[in-house]
């Protein structure tokens, strides 16, 4: 799987383990590591959780749009935020230049490992559950992922030997 495409993209859920998972596998490809959702953060000067609750969830948006859709990079896993799918121009983006990796968790396991969501920055309408969020995106990461890991019972090493053996094919 990896040739032309050299970047490794890590989407899914908030809490599936995205930025830790990404780290590790670098140091297993040698490659560099970018969390986008730091990117964000740096270039606007503001925490995500800020951004949500001062300019809103459409603001934001297009904000991790715009910077994941500029992120130009060889070599480097990218963990992306929860929500980059929502940006259509990022994620055709992101398709181009690497394998997006779907990390698949199921909803109790993910219940678990999250604590309050609004501190963590993850992107809530009013009134909308983790079910309810996880059922809009899930569908998503699917249909942009090149590579569906299960985490599923998985530690991190687990997950990172699945994903190194998905991309050898």
């Amino acid at each position: 799987m990896l040739g032309s495409k050299e970047n490794i993209i890590l989407i899914g859920m908030p809490g599936v383990g995205k930025s830790t998972i990404g780290v590790v596998l670098a140091k297993i490809l040698g490659y560099r590591f970018v969390d986008a959702d730091l990117v964000i953060q740096e270039r606007t000067g503001r925490l995500l959780k800020d951004i949500i609750a001062e300019d809103g969830i459409e603001e934001f948006i297009k904000i991790e749009n715009d910077v994941n859709k500029s992120l130009n990079t060889e070599k480097t896993v990218i963990a992306t935020g929860g929500s980059v799918v929502y940006g259509k121009e990022a994620m055709e983006h992101l398709s181009q230049i690497g394998t997006i990796v779907y990390l698949e968790l199921d909803l109790p396991a993910l219940s678990r490992r999250l604590g309050n969501l609004k501190k963590r920055g993850v992107v809530l309408k009013n009134g909308q559950t983790l079910k309810d969020l996880y059922n809009e995106r899930t569908p998503l990461y699917k249909k942009y992922a090149d590579i569906i890991v299960n985490e599923h019972r998985c530690s991190i090493q687990q997950t990172v030997k699945k994903i190194v053996k998905k991309l050898e094919g």
